[in-house]
């Protein structure tokens, strides 16, 4: 299916993801690609008929600087709507014949724009009108430079006091320009925007929806793997279960999943995996228990940097063994030609922008590279297009149990990151214990106002393993016990995440719970940590 298609292309924002993502939420497919393409890419892009519009990024740097970016001049002669966010629209202005300078007045943060004209991006979206009739956006700026003097053919579209350009327009060629973040929450109608341009002016198809996306997938993988056979390292999470449902859904038995175990699970997690997808879904799944492997490769071993690269390091050599018997083939088998990941889009962007340099790299990503090339294997990565919002959503439709597909993020590192120090299994089993009351306690507690679970009103809740130990009491006795710290945050973007507000009867009951059932845990804390300065995970 030929679906219709918006470019985005990334200067550098930490936020372009985000711009996808709202794209994306509008049932409309986009891609982001680096700035620096050049216009003959731009032009084979376009050629088959479905880009339908182009969005320029936020950046960093300053568009009157010599060494910076511009956008590929073919995207203003490809006769379609553009639309420049923050340095896209100062690149806009200064490449069409506008000026663009240093800011006296710096903005940062929320601030209130007024709209100019009533044009097509704008129209009807406000979020109050001043007593004068004007109508207002409150938004989020994060900008030093401003437009001064606007390229021929275009109007204001939107102002502040500090910023008399916020906005620009010139209707006739369909360019529109915003110097705030349309892309972030805290733009309260950013939604309504982006949906405004992709749908209205681009007029771009609502039809990249998972439900309808899965026969398009399911055909591409058969294209791909023909008769060939399937190797996928099952880790029990989102992407490498959607993964490998997904690909299950389209070869069958030519499919083989790893489930490597490797000690540092959560209560009974193992046993629900391989109930799911050799149970369930009746996919070929061989179970390693290397618990006994990992745990003693962590003996000693208290840095927690340290930690990740033992437990990333062992699972790589137990799947690469466990993944040389099926390379080799075995019985009617012909051996394995390809390794399936579970490589979400975000993982593929960040990647990407940190070979062309454009973005500040965060953190490189274990999914991407490495692995197939050690293993002499092709690579299969259904989920590579795909945010993980519609990874969740295309599991649902493959008939995974919303519970599963919906869990809050793991570490690959497992529990291994949530024991503070050196990892034993008496503490992963006392933490395994704990975690699981309090995740247990979150999903019966309803908060009344919303009439949702506190599991579903956090993003991410979890427990962390002290080596310390406190004194208390128990009945007549005197204990000398291991401390617990409850964590629950937040979030939207993971960027940023706000401890969670949770009752304090919901404390209460956790805390009970886990001091009476769980032997060898006398005392239970709650975090109260935002993330920055605090990151989310202890470790």
């Amino acid at each position: 299916m030929q679906h219709s298609k918006i470019l985005i292309l990334d200067f550098g924002s930490q936020v372009t993801q985000l711009i996808a993502r709202r794209v994306r939420e509008a049932h409309v497919f986009c891609e982001v690609h680096p700035c620096d393409v050049s216009d003959d890419w731009v032009r084979a892009y376009a050629q088959d008929g479905t880009l339908k519009g182009v969005i320029l990024s936020g950046s960093h740097a300053s568009v009157y600087e010599d060494s910076t970016d511009r956008a590929p001049q073919a995207v203003f002669e490809l006769g379609v709507p553009v639309l420049g966010i923050c340095y896209g629209m100062q690149t806009m202005a200064q490449q069409l014949g506008g000026k663009v300078e240093s800011g006296h007045t710096r903005e940062f943060g929320y601030a209130e724009v007024r709209a100019h004209g009533h044009t097509a991006l704008l129209q009807d979206i406000a979020d109050f009108t001043t007593p004068e009739g004007h109508g207002m956006l409150k938004v989020w700026m994060s900008h030093g430079d401003k437009v001064t003097e606007l390229p021929p053919g275009f109007e204001v579209m939107a102002s502040t006091p500090s910023c008399p350009i916020a906005g620009m327009a010139d209707e006739a060629r369909k360019y529109y320009a915003v110097q705030f973040h349309p892309e972030v929450t805290h733009t309260v109608q950013g939604q309504a925007l982006l949906n405004r341009f992709v749908l209205d002016i681009c007029q771009a198809s609502p039809d990249w929806i998972m439900g309808d996306y899965i026969e398009e997938a399911v055909q591409k993988i058969r294209e791909q793997v023909g008769d060939e056979e399937v190797i996928l390292g099952l880790s029990g999470g989102v992407d490498s279960s959607v993964a490998a449902a997904l690909i299950h859904r389209a070869i069958g038995d030519q499919l083989t999943c790893v489930f490597v175990d490797h000690g540092l699970l959560r209560l009974n997690e193992g046993d629900m995996v391989m109930e799911m997808f050799e149970g369930k879904l009746h996919a070929k799944v061989i179970r390693v228990d290397a618990s006994e492997l990992f745990l003693g490769k962590l003996a000693g071993v208290s840095e927690p940097e340290q930690k990740r690269k033992i437990i990333g390091g062992l699972f790589v050599d137990v799947f690469k063994a466990e993944a040389a018997k099926l390379k080799a083939g075995d019985g009617g088998h012909k051996g394995a030609t390809f390794l399936a990941q579970g490589t979400i889009y975000p993982d593929v962007i960040e990647s990407g922008g940190a070979k062309s340099k454009k973005a500040v790299t965060i953190k490189s990503h274990h999914n991407v590279g490495g692995l197939p090339e050690q293993l002499g294997l092709k690579l299969l990565e259904p989920l590579r297009e795909l945010f993980k919002d519609e990874v969740r959503e295309l599991g649902v439709a493959l008939g995974l149990p919303r519970n599963m597909v919906y869990r809050h993020p793991f570490p690959g590192p497992g529990l291994g990151v949530r024991i503070l120090g050196e990892v034993k299994k008496e503490y992963a089993d006392l933490l395994r214990r704990a975690d699981a009351i309090f995740i247990e306690e979150l999903g019966n507690f309803v908060d009344e106002a919303t009439g949702k679970s506190w599991y579903d009103l956090t993003s991410q809740a979890f427990t962390v393993f002290l080596p310390v130990k406190s004194v208390g009491v128990m009945g007549d006795g005197r204990t000398y016990d291991y401390v617990v710290a409850l964590r629950a945050v937040q979030t939207s973007d993971f960027m940023t995440a706000d401890w969670a507000e949770l009752p304090y009867a919901l404390l209460k009951k956790v805390s009970g719970r886990i001091i009476n059932e769980v032997r060898g845990i006398n005392r239970v804390t709650y975090d109260v940590s935002s993330k920055p300065p605090a990151t989310i995970e202890w470790e």
